[in-house]
């Protein structure tokens, strides 16, 4: 019974940090389309600005989120561990 709730803790722990990993790494692969100071920046700038600045925020939460379910899982692994 220990064993395999020990098991399943161990595997939401890989899976979880395997999807923070994965939401980070294209929260942090979307660059912004640079613009010079000679550039009119105009309403359609912004719009792709907020919206890139929103979806990055998005994912980063998500990944935070994964993150804290996988230290979750890997506490409680190490408390059914030390604690039977």
């Amino acid at each position: 019974m220990i064993a395999s709730i020990q098991m399943a803790l161990d595997l939401i722990a890989i899976i979880s940090a395997f999807v923070a990993a994965m939401l980070w790494f294209y929260a942090s692969g979307r660059q912004l389309r640079r613009i010079t100071k000679n550039e009119a920046v105009d309403e359609h700038d912004l719009n792709r600005l907020v919206v890139a600045f929103n979806r990055t925020q998005i994912l980063n939460g998500r990944a935070a989120l994964v993150t804290g379910i996988s230290a979750v899982a890997i506490s409680l692994r190490t408390l059914l561990q030390f604690g039977a």
